[in-house]
């Protein structure tokens, strides 16, 4: 027998072992830190900004109830370190186009619904109405019983741009009575309307707001020759007009002792709402909520306690963010911690849900995606090997016998050459008793026909060289795996 040209030649091993393959990690890592980095930004831009300091609010004539409102809330607002800055005007007219004007400063106003028909309110929003405006109607002479038969006579209906001046021309509209006919309408309101009635200037007088406090109307309703006008079709007019709520005046309001009034008085009134632009901080619009409740949910002659604020959308929307509040109160934050903190603590939960979200379940899989780089580097070569084995298995010359065993010294070559972390050193001498096992294989067959006699190589010939090969690179990867189970069995 000669001796066999491709036993295996001496091999160097220049392998590397590491604890940790930092470039795998880091390949594994790498995706989940961009995802983590994109969910920041999509975060950060969507994150609302922390509530300005300052707010301006447009209210009505120094000294009206509105003023004085709104400087109630200055000072519950300024409790949480907000500045409010109150704006006098001449009422709901103002306030609306100063709210609908986008040069103009005010982010929320007092404003007497059924004004708004007519003019832009895109843009706006309602907080809340925060208190019933009632109308009511002085006048002289026999009972009148219908609107309708104040016509030629001369009506006080307060002054321009009023709240008071808006609903008493749509309600004498509905009821025939308009500006240029023989009814005379004059810009008189308040006091100036009062004293007018009282002196007989004029014979009939609408109030509301200031005008139509309990005790302006009980001082008029005393006052000989001055009846107060009952409407008894309240209830059409509700329905005429939606922003309208019909009220009674219970007996003895003025005056429980004289039971003044004697009877029920009907009345109609709109209400008031916080208007807001929609732009508004959602943690203001709680505050302001909050203060509207301290400042106008007390009871009086008119309402109920804890009546206002309360949500009814009437000429504007209600936000999305008071109906929230008007549903299930302040936040958890915000009922817990200062309104400062609660707002940072609000403004990081933005950013660090969705990264606990994200990176609790991608962090599971880094070890699984950083084991595969790993094995993938052994893996890769079973390829290889199964295919050298393969043409061993056929007919070939020595020259492609020859080419196959320098195929299997390039790849034990690069084998032998590979940084592996420790963790994984098993599997790579499985690999290398693989390269073997395909070596031998490769010597064996060489070596058997070079023996066999020309009529026996004929037969080996005719042989199935799958029926002929007892073990497969399918063996040889369980009797690896096999070793190195052994191998990692406790002593």
């Amino acid at each position: 027998m000669k001796p066999a040209t491709g036993r295996k030649r001496p091999t160097r091993l220049v392998a590397r072992f590491v604890a940790i393959s930092w470039r795998d990690l880091a390949v594994s890592f790498g995706p989940i830190l961009l995802i983590a980095a994109a969910a920041i930004w999509v975060a950060v831009r969507l994150i609302q900004p922390a509530p300005p300091s300052t707010l301006t609010i447009s209210a009505g004539p120094q000294g009206s109830t509105f003023w004085n409102a709104a400087q109630k809330y200055k000072e519950i607002l300024a409790r949480n370190r907000i500045t409010l800055n109150v704006l006098p005007s001449e009422g709901s007219l103002q306030n609306l186009k100063r709210l609908s004007d986008p040069n103009s400063t005010v982010d929320v106003a007092f404003v007497q619904d059924g004004i708004a028909p007519g003019m832009a309110s895109n843009g706006l929003m309602s907080l809340g109405s925060v208190s019933y405006v009632p109308l009511a109607i002085f006048y002289h002479g026999p009972t009148v019983t219908r609107l309708s038969e104040f016509k030629g006579q001369r009506l006080a209906v307060g002054a321009e741009g009023s709240g008071t001046r808006q609903l008493a021309l749509a309600l004498l509209k509905a009821n025939g009575i308009e500006p240029g006919g023989p009814t005379r309408l004059l810009p008189l309101s308040g006091d100036d309307a009062a004293q007018a009635l009282v002196s007989g200037k004029v014979d009939a007088a609408f109030l509301a707001g200031d005008s139509a406090q309990p005790a302006v109307m009980g001082k008029l309703y005393r006052t000989p020759n001055v009846q107060f006008f009952d409407f008894s079709q309240a209830d059409a007019y509700t329905r005429r007009f939606p922003y309208l709520t019909a009220l009674v005046l219970p007996m003895g309001a003025f005056d429980l002792g004289k039971n003044l009034p004697s009877a029920p008085v009907h009345m109609v009134a709109p209400t008031a709402e916080l208007v807001a632009r929609d732009s508004l901080h959602p943690a203001l619009s709680d505050l302001l909520i909050e203060a509207a409740r301290e400042v106008h949910g007390k009871a009086n002659i008119m309402q109920r306690a804890g009546e206002f604020p309360a949500p009814l959308a009437h000429d504007f929307p209600i936000s999305d963010d008071a109906a929230r509040y008007y549903k299930s109160g302040k936040s958890f934050l915000y009922r817990l911690l200062p309104f400062w903190l609660a707002s940072l603590a609000d403004r990081l939960l933005v950013v660090v849900v969705p990264l606990v979200v994200l990176l609790i379940p991608a962090l599971r899989l880094v070890p699984s995606l950083y084991a595969w780089r790993v094995k993938s580097r052994i893996y890769r070569w079973y390829g290889a090997l199964i295919a050298i084995e393969r043409s061993a298995l056929s007919d070939h010359s020595a020259a492609e016998r020859a080419s196959l065993l320098q195929r299997l010294d390039t790849i034990e070559d690069s084998v032998n050459g590979l940084k592996m972390p420790l963790a994984y050193a098993d599997q790579f001498y499985v690999l290398r008793e693989h390269i073997g096992f395909v070596r031998a294989r490769l010597t064996q067959s060489r070596d058997a026909r070079r023996d066999l006699p020309d009529d026996e190589t004929d037969e080996a010939d005719e042989t199935d060289p799958e029926d002929a090969t007892p073990a497969a690179p399918n063996e040889a990867a369980e009797m690896g795996e096999s070793r190195a189970d052994e191998r990692r069995q406790p002593d």
